[in-house]
């Protein structure tokens, strides 16, 4: 219990701060949703998604090779030096390709127009591809704190822009018709990205300190290592990002001629922020995990350390999944009003992330036995099934049929690294038990729904009071369950 109450303080502090931050961050989309139409969200959900393909390969497994080979604290800084100088030069090349190449590549993705778009995102990319190694040493070093003080200052940096350019700057507008510093109505949307863009420039020199321990220098022999590491973990993180932002990608170019393609687009990226609960412990949960896990890899008993956070992740994980469903007519005010026709896919998305969670509690196999090409192969099968599945259902279902794709892929890579790992790395997961919370779960949600659409449709105040006693009989059943671990464990 000792240990797990470690990575539980551990994932608390970085989830206080995460959530702190992604909340701020995230209240953007109540303000968005509400200055822009679906169309114009539609262009914002759109190039956020292709940034996230591009943000994986900059990074190239990099931060993940540097937890691997930084366990001897006298080559850590070595290590360090040799990943962060890496992504340093890769970053700066890419950066000016795209500067170059701005034009061609805004036509290929349909913005002629706005080619300053690729080179907001290009410098958006390259500067958070940079930061990633020192945010890296910060997990390593368990130092939370400086963490999130500078995830945040970024954050907030980025919310104060959009307010800025988005509220204030219109009103001083209307109502005074005066000059402002650097706004030009004209820009619109621009404002999002350049926001963003100013956000990453405040970072780098936060980690100024961090940054300042690559005296060590480039070790070429070391990178070929870390390479052959964490190159298999690009495809990884590419397969990742297929299968969590292809289908808002490539929706526009689906989607039958005449049905708002560019909306639909806008209705999907907004719902889909409605996983933010599930989404911010999965990352805060990551960022405590990942340099937990490779820690206890040489103690004797860290399969059993393993099996027991798989328990209590997958039951977070249930009890923030009945939170949303159950309030959806709460929930549902972050977003606007026109948004609301896709609310029908945020429990789907939410199981989606479910086993996207699980999935990365499981991956822990293949990169503590040194197997990523394995991993690689998971992320290639799952990626071939949102491809597959999207290119199927978008033209019949629009954005449900996404949202299900996207849950099919996850289940499935769930279940493939499940039965790989009991092969090459078995760890005794205790299945029978987490499957008993899900069917628990499953029946509270499904007579929440029945409430919600039949029993008491249209009544708020019956239905929100007959969901909080079905949530509540989960909370009581998960504490029964955990008095009874205790005293299984000191017993």
């Amino acid at each position: 219990m000792s240990q797990l109450k470690k990575l539980a303080s551990q994932t608390a502090i970085y989830g206080l701060s995460t959530i702190l931050g992604r909340l701020l961050n995230y209240l953007l989309v109540p303000l968005h949703t509400r200055v822009f139409g679906t169309a114009d969200y539609g262009v914002v959900s759109e190039l956020y998604a292709y940034s996230s393909f591009f943000i994986v390969t900059l990074a190239y497994g990099m931060e993940t090779a540097f937890f691997r080979f930084s366990q001897d604290e006298e080559k850590k800084d070595k290590v360090f030096s040799t990943a962060f100088l890496s992504i340093s030069v890769t970053s700066f090349i890419f950066m000016l390709c795209m500067g170059v190449f701005a034009q061609p590549v805004a036509n290929a993705i349909r913005y002629p127009d706005h080619p300053e778009y690729i080179i907001y995102f290009a410098l958006i990319l390259g500067l958070d591809a940079i930061a990633s190694i020192p945010f890296a040493l910060l997990r390593g070093q368990s130092r939370p704190a400086k963490f999130a003080v500078v995830k945040n200052v970024n954050i907030i940096s980025n919310i104060l822009l959009n307010l800025y350019f988005l509220m204030l700057c219109p009103y001083m507008l209307r109502e005074s018709n005066i000059s402002l510093l650097f706004y030009r109505e004209n820009i619109g949307v621009g404002y999002v990205f350049i926001s963003n863009l100013a956000a990453s420039i405040i970072t780098i020199p936060l980690l100024y300190k961090e940054i300042m321990r690559i005296k060590k220098g480039f070790d070429a022999a070391l990178w070929r290592k870390m390479a052959a590491y964490g190159l298999p973990l690009l495809v990884v993180g590419l397969g990742g990002m297929v299968n969590e932002t292809l289908d808002r990608a490539i929706m526009k170019y689906l989607l039958p001629a005449g049905s708002g393609t560019l909306s639909q687009v806008g209705i999907y990226g907004a719902n889909y922020k409605l996983s933010i609960l599930m989404s911010l412990f999965i990352q805060a949960f990551r960022f405590a995990a990942e340099p937990f896990f490779f820690s206890h890899a040489k103690t004797s008993d860290k399969k059993a350390i393993y099996a027991r956070v798989m328990d209590y992740f997958v039951i977070v994980c249930l009890g923030i999944f009945l939170l949303v469903t159950l309030y959806i007519d709460v929930f549902k005010y972050f977003i606007g009003e026109p948004f609301y026709d896709g609310l029908k896919v945020v429990p789907v998305l939410l199981l989606a992330n479910l086993c996207l969670g699980i999935y990365y509690n499981l991956s822990i196999w293949y990169k503590l036995s040194d197997q990523t090409n394995k991993g690689a192969m998971i992320s290639l099968i799952g990626a071939g099934i949102t491809i597959s599945l999207n290119i199927w259902w978008i033209p019949l279902f629009g954005y449900t049929g996404s949202a299900w794709a996207t849950f099919i892929c996850y289940f499935s890579m769930m279940l493939i690294c499940y039965f790989m790992g009991m092969k090459y790395y078995p760890i005794p997961y205790h299945v029978k038990r987490v499957l008993s919370f899900a069917g628990i779960a499953g029946v509270l949600f499904f007579a929440g729904w029945y409430c919600r659409n039949y029993f008491y449709a249209g009544d708020l105040v019956r239905t929100l009071s007959i969901n909080s006693a079905l949530f509540l009989f989960f909370v009581i059943a998960v504490c029964l369950f955990v008095q009874k671990d205790k005293r299984q464990t000191t017993g």
